[in-house]
């Protein structure tokens, strides 16, 4: 075999070594026969580590692969830390899983090490979404929870999002403080995986009336979803968790005409019908529109394998279908509950909206139009759950969202909420349709009123540890090499998260960015265009994100004025690419 460095050959020496089962042993040495030096590489040069959605990875043999021994030992390192920050406590942790290949048994594994460790188990008996268990938490008070999916990612991949006490993934300093407890384990003999029977709670379907329920309070025009009962609603939950939730909660809020894309129903880990399980891909996103034409639907609607995202598609100008982008669906929300609650005078009680940085500033528009506060975040909605919990009863949460199609209306858990999301844009296309309006008319409303967007989004992928390399290759030239202009329009602003830095080009002045470090740069055009550079935290990908704006003085101008853009936008970003 060409020969691995020493370290990544004591690794491997490790996990053919007794302590590992003989199912691992194996695997492994399949690859070693193979001669499998780059997958060897891949799969031991490095621990897997929490990013923005927490551990996640290609499921194999390795350090740097989903497996019995890397969730066993993230759990073990988790349950080390809790019983540190929580003494003479009971501890209770809650676990979920989607509905990809090995999620089941990843989470009863996951169960039986925390039962292990004499934790309170609460198991749940079935798939179901990633926001259930961020309710559940709350709702058993846990102080902990786990979640195994890998949410939108390729079938090849699992994870396990790590949360804490208040429903929110883990962040600084409990995300780092974890891995410490983590790489404190050496030894497979240091991880429990022999449970305690009577410490493992099982969980039913009665979270789910209750969580159901308490969705239905926040319900903004209840009356027009009375109105338009009849609202042609077509979902798929992409051989996800959806299923399990979604089309209970539409029942529940009063639309009793939602039709499931068949081919899409079942869940399954192998997502026969796409190739990426990603509702922001129009692959995904195309049986559910055809779904839709074949109705006449009224919203088209898709969520990810553990429901915490959702893409729609809804008739534009011309009747035909078209799908709406993650800023647009989020502005479109986001302008929703800001006049519905002016409307009925609610905005009291210090509301407040939140967006992440690479997320649309006409979001920000609409909330200055309304004299609410807007939160700017770093992306990853763990940081806007961290700021719901962090503000806690001072201030009132209204809506939140990403532009990777992650929303949250109300705050009844602190995560992106598919089903959640669901309702409410259910519900605001039965309000509009009951003004006789589409989204698609709203859409172009706040276009008139506050600017026309345009925004695309570029991933690369990078993968194994020649990818990583690259990306942070990337990144250190892009810093060295600060472009002064973009497309030929000047760069007045270069914001560098990593180093908490905001630049004036023309001055030199700095200012200081208030939130935590990041790797992620942007630049801010003359125009007041955004470009923004990014490394994925939870995917082998460096992403990069333009977002360009102008005004729209007739909505017959939308067409051209979307191509003039979007011609800009690719000037600007060939540049930076």
């Amino acid at each position: 075999m060409n020969s691995l460095d020493q370290e990544l050959q004591a690794k491997v020496n490790q996990w053919l070594s007794s302590e590992y089962d003989e199912a691992t042993r194996a695997a492994l040495q399949i690859l070693i026969d193979n001669n499998e030096v780059t997958e060897l590489t891949d799969s031991f040069y490095k621990d897997l580590e929490f990013g923005t959605g927490g551990l996640r990875g290609i499921m194999g043999v390795g350090s740097n692969r989903i497996n019995k021994y890397t969730i066993g030992k993230a759990t073990q390192g988790l349950a080390n830390y809790l019983k540190k920050q929580f003494p003479n406590q009971v501890i209770k942790v809650a676990v979920a899983y989607d509905s990809r290949n090995n999620s089941q048994s990843l989470g009863t594994l996951v169960a039986d090490v925390f039962a292990a460790n004499g934790i309170q188990v609460y198991l749940f008996n079935e798939l179901r979404p990633t926001p259930v268990l961020s309710f559940a938490i709350r709702h058993f008070g846990c102080q902990s929870g786990v979640m195994l999916t890998a949410s939108h990612n390729p079938k090849e991949y699992n994870g396990y999002k790590a949360y804490w006490n208040d429903g929110c993934q883990l962040t600084a300093p409990h995300d780092t403080n974890v891995i410490t407890e983590v790489n404190a384990i050496h030894s497979v003999s240091q991880i429990s995986f022999q449970p305690i029977p009577e410490n493992i709670i099982p969980v039913g379907d009665e979270i789910d009336e209750i969580y159901i329920n308490e969705n239905k309070k926040l319900s903004i025009h209840p009356e027009a979803v009375e109105a338009q009962k009849d609202l042609k609603i077509v979902f798929s939950p992409i051989h996800g968790t959806g299923i399990t939730i979604v089309p209970k909660l539409l029942e529940a809020w009063g639309f009793n005409n939602v039709s499931i894309v068949e081919e899409q129903a079942t869940p399954d880990g192998n997502f026969p019908t796409v190739i990426y399980p990603n509702p922001e891909e129009e692959d995904a996103m195309a049986l559910a529109k055809r779904k839709g034409e074949e109705l006449d639907a009224d919203l088209v609607l898709a969520t990810d394998p553990d429901a915490d995202r959702v893409g729609i598609a809804v008739k534009n100008n011309k009747g035909s279908f078209q799908l709406l982008n993650g800023n647009q669906i989020g502005s479109l929300l986001f302008y929703y509950v800001l006049s519905s609650k002016k409307e009925q005078n609610q905005l009291n009680n210090n509301p407040y909206v939140v967006k992440t940085i690479v997320t649309t500033n006409l979001q920000a528009e609409i909330a200055n139009h309304f004299n609410v506060p807007y939160y700017e975040t770093l992306t990853g909605f763990k940081y806007i759950g961290e700021l719901m919990t962090k503000l806690g009863d001072s201030a009132t949460y209204l809506v939140g969202g990403e532009e990777s199609y992650g929303y949250l209306v109300g705050s009844l858990v602190r995560d992106k909420d598919a089903p959640n999301a669901c309702a409410f844009l259910a519900e605001m296309t039965a309000y509009y349709k009951s003004k006789g309006k589409s989204l698609y008319e709203v859409l172009l409303d706040l276009y008139q009123e506050f600017g026309c967007y345009q925004e695309k989004l570029v991933s690369l992928t990078k993968k194994g540890k020649a990818g990583a390399e690259e990306i942070k290759a990337m990144m250190s030239n892009l810093r060295a090499n600060l472009p002064k202009s973009l497309g030929g329009i000047a760069v007045v602003e270069v914001r560098d998260y990593e180093n908490s830095v905001a630049i004036d080009i023309a001055t030199g002045t700095k200012k200081v960015i208030d939130l935590p470090k990041s790797d992620v740069l942007q630049f801010i055009t003359v125009d007041g265009d955004v470009i923004s550079a990014r490394p994925s935290g939870t995917e082998p990908k460096i992403k990069f994100y333009c977002s360009a704006k102008a005004p729209l003085t007739a909505k017959s101008h939308y067409e051209q004025l979307q191509k003039e853009l979007a011609t800009k936008v690719d000037r600007m970003m060939a540049d930076i690419i």
